[in-house]
């Protein structure tokens, strides 16, 4: 297990851990984290181009969805989800983090995963009984070694017997991201043969995005760890393929209701290089 600490500012703010080996489902990511007893209440939760599930098998966490309900227990949120979803509280939790690429979502949730577009639902909505299976067992395990590997071999085997999206979709999705969120959608339907309102139902009906708002949402989340990693937002404008500082900003603002110069000190994003190996892990 490799492990970090989170930092945001000079607090420290949750211990990490991460597996030592990828998952054996391609599209799969881990993470643990702990509560260390000092995470600022009403933090804002950063979208990513995956659908997030969060076990929370010690302590609790209340959320915050963009209807303004609360929520709390495990929960699951959709790629998109936008600045106003919020954990409003943590009591000193231990949780399990999986981000699912979006097609790889379909497989393990099932086509519930194409309606987590823009919101946050409890997983006792998703899997039922499940939920809870899950979380006592990964209390149980002594070691977050241990509870990757449960749970990497539970993903394993719904994903053995589940049905998958389209071929094509999954090559569209792949696309999307080797090209950075910046390929054009007309050019993807053409190398398929399909022809563009073919490519846009089939996508949007099994990712739950659009392959526009995909490709904009792959491209801010470039954008956005570039800003982290120090890059100026003139040189991330050019890099990401954006008409100007403008449009950036625009994206940010959108997807996180902060500048490009604020964005940089949110705690979710500055646990990405422990977490999830930044860059290396980005949305597969």
């Amino acid at each position: 297990m490799k492990s970090g600490v989170a930092d945001h500012g000079d607090a420290l703010l949750w211990d990490i851990a991460s597996p030592r080996r990828p998952s054996r489902v391609p599209g799969v990511s881990m993470a643990g984290f702990g509560d260390r007893g000092i995470t600022p209440p009403d933090l804002r939760l950063i979208p990513h181009p995956a659908v997030t599930l969060v076990l929370v098998f010690d302590g609790s966490i209340a959320l915050r969805d963009p209807t303004g309900r609360q929520h709390r227990g495990s929960f699951a949120m959709g790629p998109g989800f936008g600045e106003v979803v919020r954990a409003l509280r943590v009591d000193a939790f231990d949780c399990l983090q999986v981000r699912l690429s979006p097609t790889v979502a379909h497989t393990v949730l099932g086509p519930a995963a194409a309606d987590l577009d823009n919101s946050v639902v409890l997983l006792d909505d998703l899997l039922g009984r499940e939920t809870s299976r899950l979380c006592e067992q990964l209390n149980a395990l002594p070691s977050w070694d241990d509870r990757f590997a449960w749970t990497d071999a539970w993903l394993a085997g719904r994903c053995a017997t589940a049905a998958r999206v389209h071929p094509e979709v999954a090559w569209a999705w792949q696309r999307m991201v080797a090209d950075r969120g910046m390929g054009r959608i007309e050019q993807l339907a053409a190398e398929l043969g399909w022809s563009r309102k073919r490519l846009w139902s089939r996508f949007q009906s099994q990712v739950g995005l659009s392959p526009k708002r995909a490709a904009k949402l792959i491209r801010f989340d470039h954008a956005v760890h570039d800003l982290v990693a120090g890059l100026s937002p003139a040189a991330v404008a050019a890099d990401c393929g954006y008409t100007d500082q403008s449009h950036l900003h625009r994206d940010v603002m959108t997807y996180t209701g902060l500048t490009p110069a604020t964005v940089i000190n949110e705690p979710f994003l500055a646990v990405d290089d422990v977490a999830w190996g930044w860059p290396r892990s980005r949305a597969k």
